[in-house]
């Protein structure tokens, strides 16, 4: 191989990854999570095309149409499942009943491709080691199994006990990796003085020692950084 055949290779590789990256953004983040059994088939074609774009010595073109044409069959589908339930039961399936009141539904378990000893496997993992703890098992649409405990075997709730807890606040981080966030700063209302006099109260006068800080509406946490590695592996 010669040097533009490097360089077009080359050329061609960043090519395909911008428009790969092109594509996943306008298919959504179900690409990358709550896979169905169509995203799963159609993301991995698209990888393909885009190994093959990479790679292509004469014709980009081809595979370039190629992967718009699969980007765009996504986002019809998409569209048209959000419109239409009947449409998105054929189209991303639906759940299955695979146990429930202590029996098997053997004719769904058939279905989904499950037997008995991958689906208590995958009971297992999901920590549910007694089949008496649980009320119902289903099938999602992604692949995954869903647990319904028993009322009597899940863990204590505050409710159960009429206990009223103080709801929670998302936490704001101010200061990552000793940079302070200004534009996360403004936007609750408070300014670097404020960060100062909380940091100093902790004993932090230098925000450059501050691995994440993070405000939860009422209380600033520091977590400060440690330059030198540990001593040893606690773990081992």
């Amino acid at each position: 191989m010669e040097l533009h055949d490097f360089i077009q290779i080359g050329l061609g590789a960043f090519f395909s990854i911008v428009v790969l990256f092109i594509a996943t953004k306008l298919m959504g983040n179900r690409q990358m999570s709550q896979l169905s059994m169509f995203d799963y088939v159609n993301g991995i074609t698209i990888g393909s095309i885009a190994a093959e774009m990479a790679t292509a010595q004469e014709d980009l073109l081809k595979p370039l149409f190629a992967i718009v044409v699969y980007a765009a069959t996504t986002v019809l589908i998409s569209f048209v499942t959000s419109k239409s339930l009947r449409a998105r039961r054929v189209l991303s399936g639906g759940s299955l009943l695979l146990f429930s009141r202590g029996k098997f539904y053997r004719a769904n378990l058939k279905k989904a491709h499950i037997d008995l000893s991958e689906f208590l496997m995958q009971c297992r993992t999901n920590g549910f080691f007694n089949l008496n703890d649980l009320h119902a098992v289903l099938l999602e649409a992604n692949g995954k199994l869903s647990f319904l405990q028993k009322s009597e075997t899940r863990p204590l709730r505050p409710q159960d006990m009429q206990i009223t807890l103080q709801a929670e606040n998302l936490s704001v981080s101010l200061i990552l990796d000793g940079s302070i966030l200004h534009d996360n700063l403004k936007a609750i209302g408070f300014n670097e003085t404020w960060l100062g006099k909380q940091l100093n109260a902790q004993g932090y006068p230098d925000p450059s020692a501050v691995a994440l800080a993070a405000y939860d509406g009422a209380v600033l946490s520091i977590f400060p950084r440690e330059e030198k590695p540990a001593s040893r592996d606690l773990f081992e």
